[in-house]
């Protein structure tokens, strides 16, 4: 069978103006995919990495997934600009380091924030797209979920925990929303991107060095695994597809 083309198809992708997110852009736009890039504070990139995709008839909006009254009116949009949504890329996300320990450091407001955006920003986000992704041949949720959601081991704990909420929602709505609506995550471990470039060097040596194929992953490899999802993996929902190199087997 050979994979679907995107050609035609429109794909949103939160938070697509960052490293995992403008890579994913790129990678679906040059399988002719239109695409929509919601940001919720960082205009500047956003419209840049727009305006950097071939072709044309993309956008940059904003639209900040905790927000449930912008997310509806980024449906509106879309259904305006499009008449369709196809795709629905899950990448926006935040969290901050704590070490795991520091129970104090992880205070309720940080908590709070991280749940806001990286599960319920997923959720409203799903919710308020629901009807234009089951419109026409049905559409496809890819959620950017972390190998932290399985191991425990990430930037903080709730961080770890948002992640694991993510994957459990992934299985619960690809069960509630089949057959018109696919849903996936896709999982990386360490990804060579902005928030890694912020670790000392001496913990991403480390990183690569437990990892059996010896190097975190870049923005690509992740953005290469949202395609194949997509395009490739037609029979599958509710999977947790993972990007980590073999990691957890170091």
């Amino acid at each position: 069978m050979k994979p679907r083309t995107l050609e035609g198809q429109v794909a949103l992708v939160t938070g697509g103006g960052g490293g995992i997110g403008s890579a994913i852009c790129r990678r679906l736009v040059a399988e002719g995919a239109r695409v929509v890039i919601t940001y919720r504070s960082d205009e500047a990139k956003a419209l840049a990495a727009a305006a950097s995709l071939a072709g044309d008839d993309h956008l940059a909006l904003h639209a900040p997934v905790e927000d449930g009254e912008a997310l509806e009116r980024l449906a509106e949009t879309v259904q305006a600009r499009y008449g369709r949504l196809d795709i629905l890329v899950n990448n926006a996300g935040v969290t901050e380091p704590v070490p795991h320990e520091d129970l104090d450091g992880l205070d309720d407001a940080l908590i709070d924030h991280i749940f806001r955006v990286n599960w319920r920003g997923a959720f409203a986000s799903i919710r308020a797209l629901k009807a234009l992704l089951m419109a026409g041949d049905g559409g496809v949720v890819i959620n950017i979920s972390s190998i932290a959601g399985r191991t425990g081991v990430g930037s903080n704990v709730a961080y770890c925990a948002s992640k694991a909420a993510m994957d459990s929602m992934t299985r619960s709505l690809a069960r509630a929303l089949a057959p018109q609506i696919r849903v996936l995550s896709v999982s990386p471990g360490w990804v060579n991107g902005e928030y890694a470039q912020r670790m000392p060097r001496a913990l991403l040596a480390e990183q690569e060095a437990k990892t059996p194929l010896a190097r975190i992953a870049e923005a690509e490899d992740v953005a290469e695994a949202v395609y194949a999802a997509i395009a490739h993996l037609r029979f599958s929902t509710g999977d947790i597809i993972p990007v980590d190199g073999g990691r957890p087997l170091g």
